[in-house]
């Protein structure tokens, strides 16, 4: 798995959002149940028994309750990274247990291949910590984007991004928590035209995203900035704050100090 690379290329612009008929499947709305569960700590550090018990104990009967939302023809995908040790077990494991209880298939060759480092992220470091994927999609098949907690939503755009980029179909979203601030996914239209009419390409020069592929969360945010400058500067401080984060941990910093 390799670091955030943070270039802005025409190759990783988020352009297509989310598609707006979809209502997501979620269980709880915060993250207090998963963290008291007696397996999540190791779960979240990779353990696919310790997420298959908590899966099972927390979320298996909601999820056979509502099964017939979902078909055998649907693919359940996760943003998982296969070869990134110590990475949450628990969005792959979820995925698969989706795809049992639906006689379905989980996908096992679309990969994310960025570290973002969201544990502890606020809404700018998450912003410009954007996940990338790589690996093959089946043109023309119903996907389901499955993970275990959702809050600004960036993540599961993204892959819902490649995964429509590379021919495949978004038809769902499943999560166990849904922990935005909005329960749904796509914005007001109101805030887009705010957005636009305020920041106009600013938000991709800065962020490589499309305003019409934010997610509802992502544009609530952002519209609390008033001017391009407020948000730049902002920016400028999640990188020096990303930085301090991750050395603490013993990770070289990821944006240049020089640059701001």
């Amino acid at each position: 798995m390799t670091i955030f690379p943070f270039a802005r290329t025409a190759n990783n612009i988020r352009y297509l959002p989310i598609p707006g008929h979809i209502l997501m499947f979620s269980i709880f709305e915060d993250t207090l149940p998963l963290k008291l569960h007696p397996q999540y700590f190791e779960a979240k550090a990779g353990n696919f028994s310790s997420a298959l018990g908590l899966i099972k104990d927390l979320a298996w009967d909601e999820m056979a309750n509502h099964r017939h939302r979902f078909s055998s023809s649907h693919i359940f995908v996760s943003p998982f990274a296969k070869e990134a040790s110590g990475d949450n077990a628990l969005p792959q494991v979820l995925a698969e247990v989706f795809a049992f209880l639906c006689e379905a298939k989980a996908d096992q060759d679309l990969v994310q291949i960025t570290k973002v480092f969201h544990t502890g992220a606020d809404p700018m470091e998450r912003l410009i910590l954007r996940a990338e994927f790589e690996g093959s999609v089946q043109a023309g098949a119903q996907y389901v984007l499955v993970d275990d907690v959702i809050g600004l939503g960036g993540t599961l755009a993204e892959l819902a991004h490649y995964v429509q980029i590379n021919g495949g179909l978004v038809s769902d979203i499943a999560v166990m928590v849904n922990a935005g601030r909005i329960k749904s996914l796509r914005p007001d239209h109101k805030i887009l035209k705010i957005l636009k009419d305020r920041f106009d390409n600013e938000i991709i020069n800065l962020f490589g995203i499309h305003i019409d592929a934010l997610t509802a969360n992502e544009a609530q945010y952002l519209v609390g900035f008033r001017t391009i400058v407020e948000i730049r500067n902002r920016i400028a401080k999640a990188k020096k704050e990303v930085n301090l984060r991750l050395r603490s941990k013993g990770i070289e910093d990821l944006f240049d100090s020089h640059k701001g």
